[in-house]
């Protein structure tokens, strides 16, 4: 049995340890455990979270759920068995019993673990795998998702017409309107939709659900990773609010998301409570009387990467107002403290990713203290849990009081995993990038750093292209993969990153090839001014989607200081990827236009107009069900270097999307990334 190591005990383990040092290695990173879902007993006595173990050879992982005392006065305990995952857990009322999501009986279904003893009991046996729930304040009631043909009037006929469509010989599918397909997935005309259910005394959900989302041509939860946290039931259990973009032909480029209230029994439509805002609104809270509801939205339509702003909403009066218009960041998960008078919420925040608290009454926000990215987090009464994770550390839970102070840790997962790893050290600096506005950076030294010794570079740049490379624990672009395999790392925060100001990460738009690539230059130039450690001569600059792109930009007008380039997913000719995407919105707003409208546009930092002046050595890597950048920008990449005469070498996944996830695959991947760099960086 998995034992959760104190401190003193990994102090132990370290001293004990014979093994000799040695750096971070892809196979490591695939084994780790990995820790999440913090969730706060309704006591506020015990902590919950969610831990995920890989099976490398079995080419798996399973989740499971673990409990452990705030105070720390036990040994944390594994509550699910590692025969099946269990995710998504939320306490009863009482804290008596603890829900959960399982495959468990051979599909996805909600149970109920008694915590003072006894065998999980399931809730749910429904025809249809349970997407996402949430049990009513009042326990007598659970709200559900399921993936529906909506003309279907039960669960079963979605279940029969599924099996009809299997039985067929053709295999041809009619498409009427766009979105035929996203993410990884080719649409079969099934939604997801909300749906509530009656618990008896005994907690089993009545035989068939009720739908709520009437006549909402949208999922519910949205696709792909939306979940429960865009609905919620009101205080007194009679209503669901929920989020859902109105499809109809303009969903392939519609960011406008409106909140919807609806009664638990379905007794009345659905009503818009935020039908005047053309942009997002989601993430609804209910304060405790049920009178206001908070929520998080954007204001520009068609922008996915628009600031979300924290909202209240009085619903007697119907008036709205922004909570904290000065603050300049973008919230993520929010949580409501127990007096109703604070939201706490998480933050891209110059590199790293704390917890921000807002004051409702004034909107004043202050950042708590702590480096690194808070992964997830909960409030209670007088404390708070969290993950968070570092680029020396996978992510840990922790707990604090609600003003940052008093920070303990309460996991100490993957010890003996990293008994004899080395991580290599890192720094923030800055430097005057475009325009000569102040942009931030990383650099990472190899773990055997030795003062006096110039080290090959892995030079990063992340995706998005409005996201950020910080001080966190990844598991896919995770720096010390590099720095444990003999190279240093340096990574910038251009301009178009977010933490930095709204405005910094709207400057992106439109200039994909313009201030970015002017601020790479800058940072690299700042880090080999800065660090003596870093060659120059052997670097190789690497990245995937936004990352990938401008791998293919540099290619064609900035190769000179690369031995190599590593271009994952990465766009190879923005006018076909306004075709062939399927969020439009992004393409169209990152672009001025649709490409009819602004041929221009999609043109002015095109990589497929610049190939004449490629050189350098490029590994592209590509999953044939990544639809957002599609497999035919990868082949043509390919294309375009070996017609070219330039040394190139195709890592293509049949079975991944825009990530490589499984295991055995994440290994391939990382390895052949790093044999590419030793090739041509020695």
């Amino acid at each position: 049995m998995k034992r959760v190591l104190t401190g003193s005990t990994l102090l132990l383990l370290a001293i004990g340890a014979q093994a000799a040092p040695r750096g971070l290695t892809a196979e490591d990173v695939v084994a780790l455990d990995r820790v999440s879902a913090p969730l706060l007993s309704p006591d506020g006595k015990r902590v919950v979270y969610a831990l995920r173990e890989a099976d490398v050879p079995a080419n798996k992982a399973v989740t499971s759920l673990w409990m452990v005392p705030l105070d720390g006065s036990a040994a944390a305990r594994r509550l699910t068995s590692g025969s099946a995952s269990a995710v998504s857990a939320q306490f009863s009322a009482d804290g008596a019993s603890l829900y959960f999501l399982s495959p468990r009986s051979g599909s996805m279904q909600v149970w109920r673990l008694p915590l003072n003893g006894g065998e999980a009991q399931s809730v749910t046996d429904y025809a249809l795998d349970v997407g996402s729930y949430r049990v009513s304040p009042d326990g007598k009631q659970i709200a559900l998702s399921f993936e529906v043909f909506t003309d279907c009037p039960d669960l079963a006929c979605t279940s029969k017409k599924l099996a009809e469509t299997a039985a067929k010989k053709s295999t041809g599918v009619l498409y009427e309107r766009l979105f035929v397909r996203h993410w990884d997935t080719w649409k079969d005309g099934r939604r997801s939709q909300l749906f509530s259910a009656t618990l008896d005394a005994d907690g089993r959900a009545s035989a068939e659900p009720v739908k709520v989302s009437v006549g909402i041509d949208g999922d519910v939860p949205s696709k792909p990773f939306g979940g429960a946290e865009e609905y919620t039931w009101s205080p007194d259990s009679r209503s669901l609010v929920f989020s859902a973009r109105i499809a109809g032909q303009s969903e392939p480029w519609s960011t406008n998301f409106d909140l919807y209230r609806v009664p638990a029994d379905a007794s009345a439509a659905p009503v818009n409570l935020t039908a005047d805002n053309p942009a997002m609104d989601t993430s609804p809270v209910f304060r405790a009387d049920g009178l206001v509801l908070y929520y998080l939205a954007m204001k520009r339509p068609g922008f996915e990467a628009d600031r979300l702003a924290v909202m209240e909403k009085n619903l007697s009066t119907g008036a709205t107002r922004e909570i904290a218009p000065g603050w300049d960041f973008s919230a993520g998960g929010m949580a409501l403290s127990s007096d109703g008078k604070r939201i706490f919420t998480a933050v891209d925040d110059r590199g790293s990713h704390p917890i921000h608290v807002i004051d409702i009454a004034t909107g004043k926000a202050r950042r708590l203290p702590g480096v690194g990215r808070v992964e997830g987090f909960d409030v209670g009464r007088d404390a708070l849990v969290f993950t968070r994770s570092t680029l020396t550390s996978p992510a840990q839970v922790f707990t604090s009081r609600l003003d940052g102070s008093g920070e303990r840790t309460l996991s100490a997962f993957n010890a003996d995993k990293l008994n004899d790893v080395r991580f290599g050290d890192y720094e923030q600096f800055s430097f005057a990038g475009w325009n000569g506005e102040t942009v931030h950076g990383y650099v990472v030294k190899p773990w055997n750093y030795q003062a006096g010794i110039k080290y090959p570079v892995a030079f990063i740049i992340h995706g998005g292209p409005q996201g950020s490379m910080g001080d966190s624990f990844h598991y896919r672009w995770n720096p010390q993969t590099y720095t444990g395999a003999g190279f240093a790392a340096v990574f910038i925060d251009f301009h178009g990153s977010t933490g930095y100001g709204q405005a910094f990460t709207d400057s992106i738009s439109g200039d994909w090839g313009g201030k970015p690539l002017e601020d790479l230059q800058k940072g690299w130039a700042a880090a080999l001014g800065k660090y003596d450690f870093l060659d120059a001569d052997r670097a190789c600059a690497l990245g995937a989607s936004y990352g990938g792109y401008m791998v293919n930009w540099i290619a064609g007008n900035w190769n000179e200081p690369w031995k190599c380039l590593v271009n994952h997913d990465g766009v190879f000719d923005l006018r076909a990827m306004g075709y062939v995407t399927e969020e439009l919105w992004f393409t169209e707003w990152e672009n001025g236009g649709t490409v009819f409208d602004a041929p221009e546009n999609y043109e002015k930092f095109n990589p497929v107009n610049h190939v004449a002046n490629w050189r350098v050595p490029m590994l592209v890597v590509q999953g044939e069900k990544d639809y957002r950048v599609p497999v035919d920008q990868g082949l043509a990449t390919f294309t375009a270097l070996q017609r070219r005469g330039i040394p190139s070498q195709l890592l293509y996944f049949p079975d991944e999307n825009h990530w490589v996830l499984r295991p055995q695959n994440s290994i391939q991947w990382h390895n052949t990334v790093k044999e590419w760099l030793e090739r041509w960086t020695r």
